[in-house]
């Protein structure tokens, strides 16, 4: 073994109180520091992935997840790490294969969670990992009820028969789906006819009684479809009865609504209860007060629209009324969570370009129906993704920025300060250079102010001049904040010697609910007039090489860079467009959520009162004007903008001679998941930048 020297082990000395590698044990340690150098695709994916998972009942303890990817087998693997909120040491408390999840953190210090589809349990400061279920059943999405007597969770059933093995059982090789209405299929994968359910059953010591279908027969889902979990069930405080969030209807009429409502589903009778019947909108995340005396969820009011202004909804039961909370104030709402003392309600919305805390204090009297004073309690150029729960007088959040992952970090509530708790990637981001960002506000083409961010490369120098990268949102109605992306990852496209510009277009929360709408029925409107503005005005600094420019984008944003292609007028000379919309009538043809298309655009094709979403605004009608190179990413599973908006554009830039590149991911979906498929999305990315721009 090698000898360490006093010097050595000074410095070893000092790192183990300051950094964990990325699987969130040690640090690892180097006798030479090296030079931070700029982030690469390789380094992105070599990052951990934190996750908060929850706290202990004494608010002493923090569990987390840390997920590291292996490229060469193509797998993420995911384990469990503690933290003290004491002293801020971490240890790493699970090493199964595969991924846990934490279901609930008991008051003797029990973490009991999910691995492989069955619960494990294992002691805070004790003990082995010890297995609580086994057999067929595959748990997902379990709670338990508040006295530890039943247990609830959700199934995939088979309710409708499309798949030809189950119509036609004597044909077992045989491979067809047949339908008699849509929502045939959803986000990447076509209707089975099995609808998620909640059940519940009887719980002891890892016994699981016989399980109740809380939606029997019924073809509704929930949790919802495709992206809905734990979040949409609750048990009542008294343990009597579930919450559970669904949209109960069925085929077109369920493609063409956002009306989920929450229901109340009695233990003793099995009687249902529809909470928020006469709410039109999307009604989700029934959370109750600690003291389990008033009821609160998210609401939008308009029917069909899934990007309307998200509300926090109270509900007293005693008076049957359902209070507004946030009615009067011009912002929508992420994610929320009640004070430990049931005085106020702590959430995160986006502002500014950025994503901040905020706090309400609750009204004491619901029948007078005044409003409280709501007021942002964090400040700074970062996102506060998540609230985790709250210790004392600290919160404990998720935050990320460009140039840095998922963190937890405590936010004090007295000072307003933000201290790490976890560093996970300290050490890997000690070796990446890093990136000047600023914000910059352009008058846009009707006067409006215009907020971007700009991201510089490492070592920017203004005496140079740069290729400039116009970066469009995809959404169209998200929010373009600090965020942290393992694809479109503003400070990995910087860092290969580019500007890159990203502007808070019309349709973007943070900037009041009016310019959150403006988007809706303008897609090729004033949306991309903003975008025109922008990359015009940063391209008055002389740093900027005015004949290297690009536009890039995914979704709507791929949808912009086609739209872009037929209007820029020579301003740009390559354009990149992932999964984006490219013929509008094809589009609303075969996408499959159709409120959103209809809120989008206004409705059909075939209607004459939506002609412009469809001609002026249709990124097809304006072919004649291409003649940029283009590189076109397509994913083989996308059903929200499926195949032939790719293929389509690829042709006609193909037969009008453009120079052009298809990459066509036949396994992804919107998006790219895979570890691998994302290093090609990322290789050809920048070999298409060098090749053209």
């Amino acid at each position: 073994m090698k000898k360490l020297t006093i010097f050595t082990l000074a410095i070893m000395a000092c790192n183990l109180g300051n950094a964990q590698e990325s699987k969130g044990g040690k640090s690892s340690f180097k006798m030479v520091a090296e030079t931070p150098q700029p982030i690469t695709p390789s380094k992105l994916w070599d990052l951990g992935r934190v996750s908060a998972e929850g706290l202990s009942s004494d608010g002493k303890t923090l569990v987390y997840g840390v997920s590291n990817y292996n490229l060469e087998s193509n797998t993420s693997e995911k384990n469990l790490f503690t933290a003290s909120l004491t002293n801020g040491a971490a240890s790493q408390f699970t090493d199964q294969k595969g991924g846990e999840t934490v279901v609930q953190i008991e008051k003797n210090g029990d973490v009991i969670y999910l691995s492989k589809g069955h619960l494990w349990k294992k002691n805070l400061t004790k003990g082995e990992a010890l297995q609580l279920t086994s057999g067929e059943i595959a748990l997902e999405n379990v709670k338990f009820s508040p006295d530890g007597t039943h247990i609830l969770f959700s199934q995939p059933v088979l309710i409708k028969k499309y798949h030809s093995t189950d119509k036609y059982p004597e044909l077992p090789k045989s491979d067809a789906y047949i339908y008699d209405n849509l929502d045939y299929r959803h986000w990447d994968t076509f209707n089975d006819g099995k609808f998620n359910h909640p059940f519940i059953a009887s719980y002891s010591d890892g016994k699981i009684g016989e399980p109740v279908d809380l939606l029997k027969d019924q073809p509704y889902y929930s949790p919802q479809a495709p992206f809905g979990g734990a979040e949409d069930f609750i048990w009542s405080p008294d343990s009597k009865a579930v919450l559970y969030v669904c949209k109960k209807n069925f085929g077109t009429d369920y493609a063409i609504s956002t009306n989920t409502d929450i229901y109340r589903y009695e233990i003793s009778s099995g009687a249902t209860t529809n909470i928020t019947e006469g709410m039109n909108g999307y009604d989700i995340a029934p959370t109750y007060s600690p003291d389990g005396k008033s009821l609160t969820w998210l609401s939008m009011k308009t029917e069909g629209y899934e990007s309307d202004k998200n509300d926090i909804i109270l509900f007293d039961k005693n008076n049957a009324i359902r209070l507004n909370l946030t009615s009067h104030w011009d912002g929508t709402i992420n994610s929320f969570i009640w004070s430990n003392d049931n005085r106020k309600i702590y959430f995160t919305a986006a502002t500014k370009g950025t994503v901040q805390l905020f706090e309400l204090e609750v009204p004491s009297n619901v029948k007078s129906k005044s409003l409280p004073k709501i007021q942002q309690i964090s400040t700074g150029d970062f996102d506060i993704t998540g609230i985790v729960g709250q210790t004392g007088d600290k919160l404990i959040v998720t935050l990320t920025k460009f140039t840095r992952a998922t963190e937890i970090f405590s936010f004090d509530l007295k000072n307003k300060s933000l201290t790490a708790i976890t560093r996970v990637n300290d050490d890997k981001y000690a070796t990446i250079a890093e990136n000047k960002i600023e914000k910059r506000i352009t008058k846009s083409s009707d006067g409006a102010d215009l907020f971007s961010w700009v991201i510089y490369p490492p070592n920017f120098d203004p005496t140079k001049k740069y290729p400039t990268i116009l970066y469009c949102e995809g959404g169209p109605q998200s929010a373009l904040t600090q965020f942290y992306s393992f694809r479109w990852n503003l400070q990995l496209i910087a860092s290969q010697g580019y500007i890159v510009i990203a502007p808070n277009r019309r349709g973007m929360p943070g900037w009041g609910v009016k310019w959150n709408e403006a988007i809706s029925q303008d897609w090729g409107g004033q949306p991309i007039r903003d975008y025109l503005a922008a990359i015009d005005d940063i391209s008055k600094e002389s740093y900027v090489d005015t004949t290297r420019r690009a536009a890039i984008g995914a979704s709507y944003g791929g949808y912009s860079v086609y739209q872009l292609a037929g209007v820029h007028q020579n301003r740009f000379k390559t354009f990149i467009a992932h999964n984006g919309l490219f013929d509008m009538r094809s589009w609303y043809g075969t996408t499959e959520e159709l409120f959103f298309a209809n809120h989008e655009l206004g409705g059909a094709y075939w209607d004459n009162k939506n002609e412009k979403s469809y001609t002026e605004f249709n990124p097809i009608e304006k072919a004649n004007n291409w003649h940029t190179p283009i590189l076109i990413f397509q994913g083989g599973k996308d059903y929200r903008v499926p195949i032939g908006q790719g293929l389509a554009a690829f042709q006609l830039a193909q037969l009008k001679k453009i120079k052009s590149r298809l990459v066509y991911l036949p396994d992804e979906n919107h998006w790219v998941l895979s570890g691998q498929n994302a290093q090609v999305w990322q290789r050809e990315f920048f070999t298409w930048l060098k090749e053209t721009l």
